[in-house]
């Protein structure tokens, strides 16, 4: 193979890499938060409690550096979910369970936090799901409703 045609397949290579990275990126909802990461949490998880949502864990990533001797911004994970809505995504593609319950993360920002959560649509054509399937519509909502709420001032 010419040297011409490997440079012109690895830069054909890296281009599709990259757009598929900027792709993955784009998938990624931020929703800015005047609160501090805990209060931001605080509030996203009573606003999933109040909604009936199973909150199934909290994650303090930056507690868990400070135990390992690194400091890291405040970075939160909340883990939860709804049985209603991600039971029928799971019966028609159970590799969605990979992807379920949901999770949110809160992390620190210059005037702030952030929370960040992956599109329900984005994770169902991730595994073959249409992003017409009825749950992914609720899903949808319901992380837009509850990060609302938890971002608000």
């Amino acid at each position: 193979m010419s040297k011409l045609l490997k440079s012109g397949i690895l830069a054909a290579g890296m281009a599709i890499a990259a757009t598929g990275a900027a792709t993955a990126a784009d998938d990624l909802m931020k929703v800015p938060s005047p609160h501090s990461v805990a209060d931001t949490m605080d509030r996203l998880q009573q606003a999933v409690e109040a909604a009936g949502a199973t909150v199934f864990a909290r994650i303090d990533h930056a507690a868990g550096g400070r135990n390992i001797g690194m400091d890291i911004p405040a970075n939160e994970v909340l883990i939860f979910g709804n049985p209603k809505l991600g039971t029928p995504v799971i019966r028609d593609m159970p590799a969605v369970g990979l992807d379920l319950p949901l999770r949110v993360v809160v992390v620190e920002a210059d005037d702030g936090s952030v929370l960040v959560y992956r599109s329900p649509a984005a994770m169902a054509e991730s595994h073959g799901l249409p992003a017409d399937h009825p749950s992914v519509g609720l899903m949808t909502g319901a992380l837009k409703n509850l990060t609302g709420k938890a971002s608000a001032n």
